[in-house]
């Protein structure tokens, strides 16, 4: 499996391929899941975005101006507990100096959310708790994002990827905004056909199983501390 991400990886940053370790292909695979939770969200728990907090910001103004089919108290309830998830995660990040490891542990906490999210849902709780451990749980995965610095993969944000993507010359990152781009959309893609066609239940597990692999993953590719001096 390492040396399948540290491939993946080379691709991704072919310019210094172990800057960033196996972390680019993981964020590919988050760039999915926010399309898929994104999906879950906006389709079923009534027009609310829980990882592009742009779009609840306008959202939220739409619904205040009067628009009946949104509402300001789901878009304030996502924002609210994505803040809380990126105040938590920049709490926990100084405690975990190693980013691989404060990565997987951060990962793993939001595959538990939105597995919570998951079982509410089939208990019959309300989609504003589904709201709530959704957007708790990216906001988790922005903090870690955020810290991590990794060039052209915000994992839920494109519109710096778009700009980067037709401004700039062609090169290395022309490439990573692409795959980023396109992840997004197989996400959201995945997502709305899940969600639409068989429901809620369908289209969180994924998700689930997506966020666990990559914690897995991360995890495992997390070296001792005499064996990372070796090999540097």
């Amino acid at each position: 499996m390492d040396s399948l991400l540290d491939r993946a990886a080379a691709r991704l940053f072919p310019e210094d391929p172990r800057h960033h370790g196996v972390l680019p292909p993981l964020l590919v695979v988050l760039t999915v899941v926010t399309g898929l939770v994104d999906a879950v969200s906006y389709l079923g728990l009534g027009r609310v975005f829980v990882a592009n907090m742009t779009g609840n910001v306008v959202f939220l103004g739409f619904a205040l101006a009067g628009d009946i089919q949104l509402s300001a108290t789901a878009s304030l309830l996502a924002a609210g507990a994505f803040m809380v998830g990126a105040l938590a995660g920049g709490r926990i990040a100084p405690r975990i100096p190693d980013r691989v490891r404060l990565f997987a542990a951060l990962v793993g906490a939001h595959a538990v959310l939105v597995a919570m999210a998951l079982v509410a849902y089939l208990t019959g709780f309300s989609p504003y708790v589904l709201i709530a451990l959704l957007a708790l749980g990216m906001g988790l995965q922005n903090a870690v994002v955020l810290g991590l610095g990794v060039p052209d993969f915000t994992t839920t944000v494109l519109t710096r990827t778009l700009t980067g993507l037709a401004a700039d010359r062609p090169g290395p990152a022309t490439v990573r905004r692409l795959v980023s781009l396109a992840a997004m959309f197989c996400g959201a893609l995945a997502g709305g056909l899940l969600q639409l066609r068989h429901g809620t239940a369908w289209a969180l597990a994924p998700a689930v199983a997506l966020l666990a692999a990559v914690a897995l993953a991360a995890a495992r590719s997390v070296r001792p501390p005499a064996q990372a001096q070796a090999q540097a």
